[in-house]
C-alpha cells in the first residue's frame, strides 16, 4: 500500500513537470510568433508609408508578408493563454507601433486575413525565404488583392 502511494506521487509529480514544460513551450512559441508577426507588420507598414505601396516582387516584402500570414494562421483558434503571449510578442516586435489599445483590432484583422485564400502567396513567401522563388508575386496572383486590402485595414488601426 505504501509503495502505491509513492508511485502515485511520482506519477503526479512527473505529470506536473511535463505539463509545465508544455505550457512553457506553448508560451515561448506564442511569444516568438507574435514577435515575428509584429516585426513584419511594422516593416511592411514602414514600406507602405515610405513608398506608397508594397512591392511583392521584393523578396524582403514577400517574406514579411509570409510572416504575417503565419501569425494570422496561429491566432485563428488560439487559446487565451496563447493570445496573451502572442499579443506581448506582437507589441514588442512592432517596436510600439502596435499597442495595448489597438492589439485586439490587429488580432481580429489577422483572423480575417487567415480566412482568405493566401495559399499562392504563402508558397511564394516560403520559396522566397528558401531562395528558390522563380515566379514573382504580382497583382494577378490569386489572393493578392484581398490580402493587401485586409493588410491595409490592419494598417489603418496603426495610424
Amino acid at each position: 500500500m505504501r509503495l502505491l502511494k509513492y508511485l502515485t506521487a511520482a506519477v503526479i509529480s512527473l505529470s506536473l513537470l511535463s505539463s509545465c514544460s508544455v505550457i512553457k513551450n506553448v508560451a515561448t512559441s506564442a511569444l516568438s510568433t507574435g514577435t515575428n508577426t509584429g516585426s513584419a507588420i511594422s516593416a511592411l507598414y514602414k514600406v507602405l508609408r515610405t513608398a506608397g505601396n508594397i512591392d511583392l516582387s521584393n523578396v524582403t516584402n514577400l517574406i514579411n508578408l509570409g510572416k504575417i500570414l503565419t501569425g494570422a494562421n496561429s491566432v485563428t483558434n488560439a487559446s487565451t493563454s496563447f493570445l496573451d503571449q502572442f499579443t506581448n510578442g506582437l507589441i514588442s516586435g512592432s517596436t510600439g507601433l502596435i499597442t495595448n489599445s489597438n492589439a485586439s483590432g490587429v488580432i481580429n484583422g489577422l483572423r480575417t486575413l487567415a480566412n482568405l485564400d493566401t495559399s499562392a502567396i504563402t508558397r511564394a513567401a516560403t520559396a522566397a525565404a528558401a531562395g528558390t522563388l522563380t515566379t514573382p508575386v504580382t497583382s494577378s496572383t490569386p489572393g493578392v488583392s484581398a490580402t493587401l486590402s485586409q493588410l491595409n485595414s490592419i494598417f489603418g488601426l496603426l495610424q
